[in-house]
């Protein structure tokens, strides 16, 4: 059967959209990555149950995004079906001082809207390009503060189908890391619980921040955001920069000159010169610093 056999066949069975050999530089933030086999952007929770069906009917390889933020997709593409969670999943309901969003809410939008409703604590997340499940899923943060300190639960189906509700007691949140991270899930939606606050406030802090984000980042290039973590104590873009690699280009991919821990597209990069260009400053920075960077972005479809 042949792929777009198989997307005639997915598409039947769901209310979303389905594509078949798209190009996955369309859906992620670098604007870098080769073709998915197939492709669904769910548009209601039971297009994700179908797709679970569909892949497990066919043996096919799940891959889930979510905005693309913090991902590099080989040149070579992803083999199977890509699950997008976005639009479908932006479920956004405000109780008191609870919010329960679908994974698919732009975190950007989540934060405006708990400014609006007088709830402080995403102020930190106005400027963070992910969907909240991506969020979630990596523990996203910025300015010391992080989406996982304001989780009351979370919904999730496993690759089997099999839902469960996880209270705020069974995760753990670290520094770019969850519970959720190692596990074969899809998270649905969460439960935030925030804290009530003078509306002005919180929104002046939400913009502080912007402003920040604005003047630091290399936000007019394709990126996918700090491309590596922050050693305790040292920030990666500063031991970059350090090491004299400001500037420095592989092909059309370029470390930042504005934020060293950005890697930018100048045009047409490809997955092969981002790889190449990681190595490269690991290698400089471990050289002359004797640190070894961990990456923070997600690598996929490498193996075909």
């Amino acid at each position: 059967m042949s792929w777009q056999d198989l997307a005639t066949e997915l598409q039947a069975g769901v209310a979303g959209r389905v594509l078949a050999g798209v190009p996955m530089e369309q859906f992620t933030t670098w604007r870098i990555g080769g073709p998915a086999e197939l492709l669904l952007i769910p548009r209601v929770e039971d297009d994700v149950t179908a797709a679970l069906e569909f892949t497990g009917r066919h043996s096919l390889p799940l891959t889930v995004i979510g905005n693309g933020s913090n991902l590099l997709v080989s040149d070579t593409g992803i083999k199977g079906l890509v699950l997008k969670i976005g639009a479908g999943l932006q479920e956004l309901c405000i109780d008191g001082n609870e919010i329960t969003a679908g994974a698919g809410v732009f975190l950007p939008a989540l934060a405006r809207a708990a400014a609006r409703e007088s709830l402080g604590g995403l102020e930190f997340a106005g400027g963070i390009p992910a969907s909240l499940g991506g969020a979630l899923i990596m523990n996203a943060g910025a300015f010391g503060q992080f989406i996982g300190s304001s989780v009351s639960e979370v919904e999730t189906i496993d690759f089997i189908g099999a839902r469960r509700t996880w209270k705020a007691s069974e995760l753990t949140f670290d520094y770019r890391h969850s519970a959720l991270q190692p596990e074969r899930l899809i998270i649905l939606k969460a439960r935030l619980e925030l804290q009530e606050a003078e509306q002005k406030e919180v929104q002046e802090r939400l913009e502080v921040f912007l402003t920040y984000r604005s003047s630091q980042h290399p936000l007019d290039l394709p990126s996918a955001g700090s491309v590596f973590r922050n050693p305790p104590g040292q920030p990666a873009g500063r031991l970059i920069e350090m090491s004299g690699l400001k500037g420095f280009q592989v092909g059309d991919a370029q470390v930042s000159t504005k934020h060293a821990n950005f890697i930018v597209n100048l045009g047409h990069a490809t997955a092969t010169q981002v790889k190449e260009l990681m190595e490269i400053v690991r290698d400089r920075v471990a050289a002359r610093f004797g640190i070894d960077l961990i990456a923070e972005v997600r690598v996929v479809g490498e193996e075909r």
